[in-house]
């Protein structure tokens, strides 16, 4: 049996190769810091909230199993993001904050842009944990516009 081509319509010629690699490099960027900034984010939301951040609750709060919070807490803390304590939780240094509070800045953004487009509230906050680490400044600066309308 011969298999058969299908023909996808493409809206758009594409793109030059240095322009179209750009957008794969930067998806493949955002995806290895995904991580990083959900790890720095719900660390940061676990201290304010008045708890301490610590790896079972990480854990419990990212549906992953305590190792995988242990991996990448060592990751985070030679990276300069965290430090731990022993018997106690895990903090966040200045370079930690900082990352916590722009993905946080993202993530509120692009909930608010979601709901602005009449997107519930609950989906609005789940889709926004995917889009926030891919989105450029730019893009997140039109959604702003765009809600100031």
């Amino acid at each position: 049996m011969a298999a058969t081509r299908k023909h996808i319509e493409r809206s758009e010629p594409l793109p030059d190769a240095e322009v179209h690699s750009e957008g794969f490099r930067q998806t493949r960027e955002a995806r290895r810091n995904a991580l990083i900034e959900d790890y720095v984010e719900l660390i940061a939301d676990l201290i304010e909230d008045g708890n301490e951040a610590r790896q079972v609750d990480i854990a419990a709060r990212l549906g992953v199993a305590q190792p995988t919070v242990a991996k990448m807490l060592a990751r985070l803390t030679a990276e300069g993001l965290v430090t731990r304590k022993r018997y106690r939780g895990v903090f966040l240094t200045e370079a930690g904050l900082k990352v916590a509070q722009e993905s946080r800045e993202r993530h509120q953004t692009v909930v608010a842009f979601l709901i602005s487009l009449g997107v519930c509230e609950e989906t609005a906050r789940i889709d926004a944990e995917g889009i926030e680490h891919h989105v450029s400044v730019e893009t997140l600066e039109a959604f702003r516009k765009a809600m100031r309308g």
